[in-house]
């Protein structure tokens, strides 16, 4: 069988590689000479612990098996199974961290409530305030900006595989055949639209009532840390943020510890993550309203510094990079992805949100099983 598979993100290089590992050729259509897009513009983890009960953790389970799969294999993705420690600054926040480590479900997580001795030792960089943080050893990392591109490297190796930069999808003509922008028409036996946070031209003529939305982001990259930061970092934030934790313990944080106002204002948790080259990877804001800025706010950079630099105990090395990106996110909570036959024999795969770079593995393992590839 021959594939098309247009967009050369996460989700589409993670289609193009079900497709290849199952014996089919693929033509692989990016309108970029390489995705540009929140693919590369992430902070490159594969995050378990967050996730809703239900299909949602049910996916990043999976797609954390495939990723250690994927990097034993292809070892330029930068695959790193470290862990992440979200830290607790206040009582509240720890109770939240001691509810959930309690429910039936932390097993599966693996979830383990830490005093401050322990998170010191599980990472010694943290050297700042705090009273514990909530273990989370099923949360990996891989290298954003270079993953896919390492990817498509090894699938060259199969000989079914062809990758075409540059080319934007303009029509879908027929059932199973796409012209570029450049008149050049792609046959073949099924195509797959993977367009990341490109909604409207062809989408909408294929989709016009896509229950999906488009969601900004900010932020930054710094110079080397100077030493190892052993695990990924969060803050009680992310308890707000990711509907893992739901349960009278948040409510009663919410209660008793408003967000800060800066964070409230943009919709912020903190992650930090070390990327191989030590630097890191901070971030982030959340804008929903369109039309979006076109430019990036400085109050939130200034606070996700201050409150990185708290829980290192010292300054934040010098940013390197401040940068925006926006991907898809599906309306419909209950959904890891909107995935539709949008014509005979042409797939539509978007809206993963934040998920598309921890669950692309497992969401294009889906879309294969689907499509019976």
């Amino acid at each position: 069988m021959r594939v098309i598979v247009v967009g050369a993100g996460a989700l589409g290089t993670m289609h193009a590689w079900h497709a290849v590992r199952r014996g089919h050729q693929v033509v692989h259509l990016e309108r970029e000479q390489q995705a540009r897009g929140a693919s590369v513009r992430n902070f490159g983890l594969v995050w378990v612990g967050g996730r809703a009960e239900g299909p949602d953790l049910d996916t990043a389970l999976r797609a954390r098996q495939l990723w250690e799969e994927i990097g034993a294999e292809v070892p330029g993705v930068g695959f790193r199974a470290s862990g992440s420690l979200t830290v607790l600054r206040t009582g509240a926040e720890r109770a939240v961290a001691a509810e959930v480590a309690a429910r039936h479900d932390a097993g599966r997580r693996g979830w383990e409530l830490l005093d401050e001795t322990e998170t010191r030792k599980a990472n010694p960089a943290l050297r700042g305030e705090f009273l514990g943080a909530l273990w989370s050893p099923q949360d990996a990392q891989v290298e954003p900006r270079v993953t896919q591109r390492a990817l498509q490297d090894r699938l060259r190796d199969s000989g079914r595989y062809t990758f075409l930069g540059g080319r934007e999808v303009r029509e879908v003509v027929g059932e199973r055949s796409v012209r570029d922008d450049r008149g050049e028409l792609h046959s073949g036996d099924a195509v797959v639209l993977c367009t990341g946070a490109w909604l409207g031209g062809l989408v909408r003529e294929l989709a016009p009532e896509l229950p999906v939305r488009r969601v900004r982001l900010q932020m930054m990259q710094t110079e080397s840390l100077g030493e190892e930061l052993t695990t990924s970092v969060a803050d009680g934030d992310s308890f707000r943020y990711y509907p893992a934790y739901a349960g009278g313990a948040l409510d009663a944080l919410n209660a008793a510890q408003p967000q800060h106002p800066t964070a409230a204002e943009h919709r912020m948790q903190l992650l930090m993550v070390q990327r191989a080259d030590g630097t890191l990877t901070i971030g982030d804001t959340h804008e929903y309203d369109q039309p979006f800025g076109f430019d990036v706010v400085e109050d939130p950079y200034a606070y996700l510094a201050e409150l990185a630099g708290s829980l290192l105990g010292r300054p934040l090395p010098r940013i390197r990079r401040r940068w925006a990106g926006v991907y898809a996110q599906c309306l419909d909570p209950a959904l890891v992805v909107h995935r539709e036959r949008v014509r005979e024999g042409v797939w539509l795969v978007t809206g993963p949100g934040g998920r598309g770079m921890t669950g692309s593995p497992a969401i294009g393992e889906a879309t294969a099983d689907e499509m019976g590839l």
